[in-house]
């Protein structure tokens, strides 16, 4: 079955450099996404709980600018999870885009899902 693709935009109030070492780093992403990320070469290792890890692999990535995961199950597919942060050029606020892929119905529980995360990274970067 096709997932739809969904996205989101957070307003934060951090600097980019600091906001992107939480976004590309296994101990970045430790802090705010999964209780506890490995990190090997471009696969990157996430645990939650007892269970076990789940493999996602960096497949693209510009420095500052945004990170592009594939989960293992997505590989051979079109599917990813973005992280990328926005710099407006008028006004100079930074966002932090979420672009992901769900199952249709999940919409909803994909955006609550979203939304607890980015307010945990919120709260660690002061950035709310």
């Amino acid at each position: 079955m096709a997932k739809t693709k969904v996205q989101y935009e957070y307003n934060m109030h951090c600097l980019s450099e600091i906001l992107y070492e939480y976004l590309a780093s296994a101990e970045g992403l430790s802090e705010w996404f999964a209780e506890d990320v490995v990190e090997r070469g471009d696969d990157f290792f996430f645990s939650w709980g007892s269970g076990p890890a789940e493999k996602a692999t960096l497949i693209r990535y510009k420095p500052e600018s945004f990170v592009r995961f594939r989960w293992e199950e997505d590989e051979g597919s079109k599917y990813f999870f973005e992280l990328s942060i926005v710099i407006d050029e008028i006004t100079d606020d930074l966002s932090l885009n979420i672009t992901d892929f769900c199952e249709p119905g999940d919409e909803e529980e994909n955006r609550l899902y979203w939304e607890n995360l980015i307010e945990n990274l919120q709260l660690k970067l002061g950035a709310s």
